[in-house]
Protein backbone atom coordinates (compact mmCIF):
# COMPACT_ATOMS: atom_id res chain seq x y z
CA UNK A 1 0.00 0.00 0.00
CA UNK A 2 2.90 2.34 0.39
CA UNK A 3 4.54 1.78 -2.79
CA UNK A 4 3.49 4.69 -4.06
CA UNK A 5 4.64 7.21 -1.37
CA UNK A 6 8.31 7.14 -0.53
CA UNK A 7 9.70 8.79 3.07
CA UNK A 8 11.80 10.87 0.79
CA UNK A 9 8.92 13.19 -0.11
CA UNK A 10 7.73 16.33 2.05
CA UNK A 11 5.42 14.63 4.49
CA UNK A 12 4.16 15.83 7.37
CA UNK A 13 3.80 12.26 10.13
CA UNK A 14 1.81 11.78 13.00
CA UNK A 15 5.04 10.47 14.68
CA UNK A 16 2.99 6.99 15.88
CA UNK A 17 4.09 3.61 13.93
CA UNK A 18 0.93 2.45 14.27
CA UNK A 19 -0.32 4.75 11.79
CA UNK A 20 2.66 5.88 9.71
CA UNK A 21 3.14 2.31 8.71
CA UNK A 22 0.39 3.09 6.28
CA UNK A 23 -0.26 6.51 6.49
CA UNK A 24 3.10 8.60 5.66
CA UNK A 25 1.98 11.59 6.23
CA UNK A 26 0.13 14.44 4.55
CA UNK A 27 2.02 16.39 1.80
CA UNK A 28 2.00 19.87 0.61
CA UNK A 29 -0.42 20.71 -1.25
CA UNK A 30 -2.51 18.22 0.50
CA UNK A 31 -6.34 19.87 1.90
CA UNK A 32 -7.08 16.86 4.62
CA UNK A 33 -9.85 16.67 6.88
CA UNK A 34 -9.60 14.81 10.33
CA UNK A 35 -12.63 14.55 12.12
CA UNK A 36 -14.38 12.10 14.63
CA UNK A 37 -13.81 11.37 18.14
CA UNK A 38 -12.59 14.15 20.32
CA UNK A 39 -9.11 12.85 20.45
CA UNK A 40 -8.99 14.70 16.42
CA UNK A 41 -7.96 17.61 19.01
CA UNK A 42 -4.78 15.87 20.33
CA UNK A 43 -3.96 14.89 17.12
CA UNK A 44 -4.09 18.16 15.70
CA UNK A 45 -1.94 19.64 18.43
CA UNK A 46 0.33 16.92 17.83
CA UNK A 47 0.92 17.71 13.84
CA UNK A 48 1.75 21.32 15.24
CA UNK A 49 4.66 20.35 17.22
CA UNK A 50 5.48 17.93 14.75
CA UNK A 51 5.40 20.57 11.76
CA UNK A 52 9.06 22.04 13.22
CA UNK A 53 11.05 18.91 12.40
CA UNK A 54 12.77 18.57 10.09
CA UNK A 55 12.01 16.25 7.49
CA UNK A 56 13.82 13.52 8.09
CA UNK A 57 12.24 13.03 11.39
CA UNK A 58 8.96 13.26 9.64
CA UNK A 59 8.39 17.25 10.00
CA UNK A 60 8.49 20.03 6.84
CA UNK A 61 10.72 22.42 9.03
CA UNK A 62 8.31 24.98 9.24
CA UNK A 63 5.87 27.12 11.34
CA UNK A 64 2.02 26.70 11.72
CA UNK A 65 -0.99 28.82 11.43
CA UNK A 66 -3.54 27.62 13.75
CA UNK A 67 -7.17 29.13 12.91
CA UNK A 68 -9.35 28.44 16.41
CA UNK A 69 -12.87 28.00 15.31
CA UNK A 70 -14.28 25.89 18.79
CA UNK A 71 -11.89 27.84 21.46
CA UNK A 72 -10.04 24.34 21.00
CA UNK A 73 -6.26 25.88 21.53
CA UNK A 74 -4.29 24.83 24.43
CA UNK A 75 -1.07 25.94 25.16
CA UNK A 76 -0.80 23.63 27.91
CA UNK A 77 -1.10 20.04 25.82
CA UNK A 78 0.78 21.85 23.13
CA UNK A 79 4.05 22.12 25.78
CA UNK A 80 3.44 18.88 26.96
CA UNK A 81 4.14 17.72 23.43
CA UNK A 82 6.91 20.05 22.65
CA UNK A 83 8.56 18.22 25.58
CA UNK A 84 8.32 14.59 24.76
CA UNK A 85 10.27 15.56 21.76
CA UNK A 86 12.69 17.60 23.70
CA UNK A 87 11.89 20.95 22.28
CA UNK A 88 11.75 24.19 24.41
CA UNK A 89 7.84 24.84 25.20
CA UNK A 90 7.69 28.87 24.93
CA UNK A 91 9.91 28.09 21.45
CA UNK A 92 6.82 25.77 19.94
CA UNK A 93 4.58 28.07 21.08
CA UNK A 94 6.09 31.03 19.62
CA UNK A 95 6.11 29.14 16.03
CA UNK A 96 2.43 28.32 16.43
CA UNK A 97 0.45 31.39 15.42
CA UNK A 98 -2.85 31.41 16.68
CA UNK A 99 -6.31 33.37 15.70
CA UNK A 100 -9.52 32.84 16.99
CA UNK A 101 -13.14 32.88 15.87
CA UNK A 102 -16.31 33.23 18.04
CA UNK A 103 -18.77 33.56 14.73
CA UNK A 104 -18.89 32.18 11.21
CA UNK A 105 -18.45 35.69 9.62
CA UNK A 106 -15.75 35.99 11.89
CA UNK A 107 -13.81 32.40 10.16
CA UNK A 108 -14.40 33.49 7.22
CA UNK A 109 -12.84 36.97 7.41
CA UNK A 110 -9.97 35.52 8.88
CA UNK A 111 -9.87 32.84 6.03
CA UNK A 112 -10.55 35.26 2.98
CA UNK A 113 -8.73 38.61 4.21
CA UNK A 114 -6.01 37.55 6.36
CA UNK A 115 -4.91 34.14 6.13
CA UNK A 116 -2.89 34.79 2.75
CA UNK A 117 -0.88 36.83 3.97
CA UNK A 118 -0.49 35.30 7.11
CA UNK A 119 1.34 32.67 4.79
CA UNK A 120 3.58 34.96 3.38
CA UNK A 121 4.52 36.51 6.59
CA UNK A 122 5.02 33.63 8.88
CA UNK A 123 6.31 31.44 5.73
CA UNK A 124 3.86 28.84 7.57
CA UNK A 125 3.56 25.09 5.85
CA UNK A 126 0.86 23.75 8.08
CA UNK A 127 -2.76 25.42 8.09
CA UNK A 128 -4.77 23.91 10.62
CA UNK A 129 -8.91 25.33 11.00
CA UNK A 130 -9.78 23.35 14.61
CA UNK A 131 -13.42 22.83 14.78
CA UNK A 132 -14.26 23.78 10.98
CA UNK A 133 -18.21 23.00 10.84
CA UNK A 134 -18.85 24.07 14.52
CA UNK A 135 -19.48 27.87 13.70
CA UNK A 136 -21.37 27.91 11.08
CA UNK A 137 -24.21 25.47 13.01
CA UNK A 138 -24.65 28.64 15.04
CA UNK A 139 -28.91 29.79 14.79
CA UNK A 140 -28.14 33.13 14.60
CA UNK A 141 -26.62 32.29 10.98
CA UNK A 142 -29.61 31.66 8.39
CA UNK A 143 -29.06 28.33 7.07
CA UNK A 144 -28.25 28.97 3.61
CA UNK A 145 -26.47 31.59 4.28
CA UNK A 146 -24.22 29.59 6.48
CA UNK A 147 -24.05 26.99 3.71
CA UNK A 148 -22.73 29.76 1.01
CA UNK A 149 -19.94 30.91 3.37
CA UNK A 150 -18.98 27.30 4.33
CA UNK A 151 -18.61 26.28 0.96
CA UNK A 152 -16.95 28.98 -0.31
CA UNK A 153 -14.30 28.68 2.22
CA UNK A 154 -13.97 24.71 1.62
CA UNK A 155 -13.20 26.30 -1.86
CA UNK A 156 -10.98 28.96 -0.71
CA UNK A 157 -9.14 26.84 1.44
CA UNK A 158 -8.41 23.51 -1.07
CA UNK A 159 -7.30 26.46 -3.86
CA UNK A 160 -4.89 28.12 -1.48
CA UNK A 161 -3.40 24.64 -0.85
CA UNK A 162 -2.23 23.79 -4.09
CA UNK A 163 -1.34 27.33 -4.76
CA UNK A 164 0.55 28.41 -1.93
CA UNK A 165 1.91 24.48 -1.90
CA UNK A 166 1.13 24.48 1.82
CA UNK A 167 -0.71 21.56 3.72
CA UNK A 168 -4.28 22.31 5.10
CA UNK A 169 -6.17 20.17 7.53
CA UNK A 170 -9.66 21.12 8.79
CA UNK A 171 -10.81 19.69 12.04
CA UNK A 172 -14.17 18.73 13.22
CA UNK A 173 -15.45 16.71 16.52
CA UNK A 174 -18.99 15.34 17.38
CA UNK A 175 -21.88 17.51 17.47
CA UNK A 176 -25.74 17.04 18.07
CA UNK A 177 -26.93 15.65 14.65
CA UNK A 178 -28.94 17.73 12.25
CA UNK A 179 -29.36 18.56 9.04
CA UNK A 180 -27.14 21.75 8.75
CA UNK A 181 -24.01 19.54 10.07
CA UNK A 182 -25.55 16.57 8.00
CA UNK A 183 -25.22 18.81 5.03
CA UNK A 184 -21.95 20.78 5.50
CA UNK A 185 -20.49 17.33 6.35
CA UNK A 186 -21.49 15.99 3.16
CA UNK A 187 -19.49 19.01 1.30
CA UNK A 188 -16.72 18.98 3.21
CA UNK A 189 -15.85 15.24 3.13
CA UNK A 190 -17.02 15.43 -0.84
CA UNK A 191 -13.92 18.92 -1.16
CA UNK A 192 -11.18 16.80 1.12
CA UNK A 193 -8.69 15.49 -1.14
CA UNK A 194 -7.68 13.44 2.05
CA UNK A 195 -9.99 12.51 4.90
CA UNK A 196 -9.17 11.10 8.10
CA UNK A 197 -11.59 9.59 10.97
CA UNK A 198 -10.73 9.00 14.32
CA UNK A 199 -13.74 6.46 16.25
CA UNK A 200 -13.53 4.58 19.60
CA UNK A 201 -14.71 0.68 19.73
CA UNK A 202 -14.90 -1.02 22.81
CA UNK A 203 -12.58 1.70 24.60
CA UNK A 204 -9.52 1.47 21.53
CA UNK A 205 -9.21 4.11 18.52
CA UNK A 206 -8.98 3.29 15.35
CA UNK A 207 -7.73 5.34 12.83
CA UNK A 208 -9.31 4.87 8.77
CA UNK A 209 -8.44 6.50 5.68
CA UNK A 210 -11.54 7.02 4.16
CA UNK A 211 -9.94 8.85 0.68
CA UNK A 212 -6.69 9.43 -0.43
CA UNK A 213 -4.92 10.71 -4.11
CA UNK A 214 -2.89 7.41 -4.27
CA UNK A 215 -3.73 5.00 -1.13
CA UNK A 216 -6.36 2.79 -0.78
CA UNK A 217 -8.85 2.98 2.32
CA UNK A 218 -8.11 1.24 5.48
CA UNK A 219 -8.69 0.85 8.98
CA UNK A 220 -6.08 0.45 11.50
CA UNK A 221 -5.85 -0.21 15.37
CA UNK A 222 -4.00 2.97 17.00
CA UNK A 223 -2.25 0.08 19.28
CA UNK A 224 0.52 2.50 20.97
CA UNK A 225 -0.82 5.50 21.25
CA UNK A 226 -3.85 5.48 23.83
CA UNK A 227 -1.79 6.20 26.63
CA UNK A 228 -0.08 8.98 24.87
CA UNK A 229 -3.35 10.26 24.04
CA UNK A 230 -4.72 10.52 28.22
CA UNK A 231 -1.02 12.14 29.10
CA UNK A 232 -1.81 14.85 26.21
CA UNK A 233 -5.50 15.62 27.36
CA UNK A 234 -4.75 15.67 30.56
CA UNK A 235 -1.70 18.39 30.09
Amino acid sequence: MTSLLTKTEQALSFGLSSIDNAFLGFRRGDFAVLYGHQSVKTLSFLLSVRCLLPLKEGGINSSTIYLDGGNTFDPYAISTIARQYGFDPQSVLERIFVSRAFTAYQLSALIFETLEDALKKYKSGLILISNFISLFLDRDVPMREAIEIFRKAMIYLSDLATRCNVIVIASYFPHELHRRRVLLESFLLAGARTTIKIQEFSGRLQFSLEKHPLLKPCTIDILLTEVMLERFEGA
